[in-house]
């Protein structure tokens, strides 16, 4: 009876023992299930503590050769015709935009005063030259007396004397004449080239000033071909040579280019905005650029070997300098201080301060210092350190 009894209990304790068993290994499971959750939610949280960056290359040479400058067009001549004598517009013969040769009339000035003075200059040419001529008569009939003792030297003397004075104001008034006549000559204002009349600031019956008081009466220039100035930085002066090409678009006129063609440049640069003065020489045979028009010019610029290019990205501008981050073999941050050789917008050359084998940050973080310990996340392709 009792070992009936006994096998039920050890059943009993058997199931308890497997149930026990199959606890404590649930439990134990699930201890290391939540000790492994746990150490990877403290690895990530480690690893989300470390920065992550971008890793860029530098670029031997420049991608970007171009130099964009707002340049101003004149005209290759250009005479502001003024009034050399006052009086009244008579006439004009030319209006703004019309074609003109060289000498040819562009207007006529009334001048009622000279023409009063003209006529009184004439008439004391035509008295001294009277004077003069009986004064030598008078002088040469008296020398001739000398001879007889009827007269004495020093009578002969003052009479001759008197025929030199009369000569004398002869010839000051006819310099007077002669000046007179040259000025009446300006009462007819002419183009001094071939060109067009780009202003004409008068009228018929309009007062004239003699002098530049005022604005000029017309205004003719030449624009057959225009001169292009552009005021270039100082940086860029030594990369542009002689026989530069520079390309010229015009505001209003799109998908338009004309050529430009360097032909002199200031020796100095100014002291107010730190630009060397330049001018180019552009074709304009169809009449189609205005001079005084603005106009945008894009000059080639040889690429220099020596430098290296990096995206303005990059930059890190504190108080120390400028400066770029670069990582060592175990990836902690080296900033370097760099010397920047051309500003191109979104490239900067640097000149000095980089190596091209230098593992570069992109968009670093603000409070980025050195040693700090990052990850990377992107790296940039084998081949993009090439030009």
């Amino acid at each position: 009876m009792s070992s009936d009894l006994s096998a039920p209990r050890r059943t009993v304790r058997r199931g308890s023992l497997v149930v026990a068993l199959v606890a404590t290994v649930i439990v134990v499971y699930g201890l290391s299930i939540r000790a492994k959750e746990n150490e990877v939610l403290k690895q990530w949280t480690n690893e989300q503590a470390i920065p992550a960056v971008t890793l860029i290359n530098p670029t031997t040479g420049s991608n970007a050769r171009a130099l964009e400058l707002p340049a101003r067009l004149e005209a290759l001549a250009r005479a502001p015709i003024y009034a050399r004598v006052s009086g009244y517009l008579k006439q004009w013969h030319a209006d703004i935009g019309s074609p003109v040769k060289a000498g040819q009339l562009l207007g006529e000035i009334e001048t009622p005063d000279l023409d009063q003075q003209l006529l009184q200059a004439k008439a004391d040419v035509a008295s001294a030259k009277v004077n003069a001529e009986l004064a030598g008569t008078t002088a040469r009939r008296w020398q001739s007396m000398l001879n007889t003792d009827s007269v004495s030297k020093q009578e002969v003397d003052e009479r001759l004397g008197d025929y030199a004075a009369k000569q004398a104001i002869l010839q000051a008034a006819q310099a007077n004449l002669d000046r007179m006549q040259a000025t009446k000559g300006f009462t007819r204002l002419v183009a001094p080239f071939a060109g067009v009349v780009t202003a004409r600031t008068t009228d018929i019956g309009a007062l004239i000033n003699a002098g530049e008081s005022g604005q000029p009466l017309f205004v003719v220039s030449d624009t057959s071909k225009l001169r292009l100035y552009v005021n270039v930085p100082q940086n860029y002066v030594p990369a542009i040579t002689k026989g530069a090409v520079a390309k010229v678009s015009i505001p209003g006129q799109p998908g338009k280019v004309y050529t430009a063609t360097l032909v002199a440049s200031a020796p100095a640069v100014d002291v107010a905005s730190g630009t060397a003065l330049f001018q180019f020489m552009v074709p304009n045979d169809g009449g189609e650029l205005l001079p005084g028009g603005f106009a945008r010019v894009s000059i080639e610029l040889p690429a220099d070997k020596a430098t290296l290019s990096i995206p303005a990205s990059a930059l890190i501008i504190r108080q120390d300098g400028v400066q770029v981050a670069t990582l060592d073999e175990h990836d902690r941050v080296m900033l370097k201080t760099i010397t920047i050789a051309r500003d191109l917008g979104k490239t900067i050359e640097i000149s000095a301060g980089l190596e091209a084998s230098d593992r570069l940050v992109d968009s670093p973080l603000d409070d980025i210092a050195d040693g700090l310990q990052v990850q990377v996340v992107s790296k940039p392709d084998a081949g993009a350190s090439k030009s």
